[in-house]
């Protein structure tokens, strides 16, 4: 009997309004609660990096072994960093569609009418892609068509290329980056040299260098041979 009357009678908008926004602020909070973990289990990976660094000093024979969990270490950390940044802008999306909705519904009350909001259905197409908000954010798509506030998707949502990026190949430079950051700073703060390289350009360049050392000491010595065979003839 309800379904049939909801069919019928349109949604109250105060109870609309409560609902969407009620979806929205708890979304938020959850994605507080993740970027604050995700920022915990950032910490605690560089204090792997560092200490992993510490035993490879300590004892030669673990070397190779601590040098290829710390650049595992830092593999990770650079996922986690990606997916930080990812929260982060969903919740500033999600902050964008909590104030176009409150102005639609603000305006529902002076000209009586709404209008389908476009930057909505796009912010929430990006939300959607998100797994913490997957289902949440279907949730809310619903209730915001209810309010005429956005139209119907049409189509499937498009894949995100950067969710499905290949975490396994990760930019070697940017995992070099990772540690130069760290390791950096460990070395400005005790002094200590690092046991990992720093970032992989200035060891190429270090090499460059070696060689064109190597290239002109080799020319000095052809000019030193080729005067003392002038003198002996």
């Amino acid at each position: 009997m309800e379904t049939i009357k909801a069919m019928f009678v349109k949604p109250d908008p105060a109870v609309q309004f409560r609902k969407c926004n009620t979806l929205i602020r708890s979304n938020i909070r959850k994605l507080d609660r993740d970027i604050a973990n995700v920022k915990q289990v950032e910490t605690r990976t560089k204090n792997l990096i560092l200490a992993a660094d510490k035993r490879a000093q300590r004892n030669p024979n673990q070397r190779r072994q601590a040098e290829n969990e710390i650049r595992g270490f830092a593999r990770e950390l650079v996922k986690q960093r990606k997916q930080s940044s990812r929260l982060v802008t969903g919740k500033a999306q999600l902050k964008s569609v909590e104030m176009q909705v409150n102005e639609a519904f603000a305006m529902r009350k002076i000209e009586g009418s709404i209008k389908a909001s476009v930057g909505v259905m796009k912010d929430l197409n990006s939300l959607v892609k998100l797994p913490q908000l997957a289902h949440t954010m279907q949730e809310l798509n619903v209730e915001l068509m209810k309010a005429g506030i956005i139209e119907e998707m049409v189509g499937e949502v498009l894949p995100d290329d950067e969710l499905l990026e290949d975490e396994d190949e990760l930019a070697e430079g940017e995992v070099d980056k990772v540690l130069g950051e760290i390791l950096k700073g460990k070395m400005e703060k005790t002094g200590e040299l690092p046991s990992v390289p720093l970032p992989q350009q200035k060891v190429q360049e270090q090499q460059a260098a070696e060689e064109e050392d190597e290239e002109d000491t080799e020319a000095m010595m052809d000019q030193m041979r080729n005067r003392l065979e002038a003198l002996r003839s």
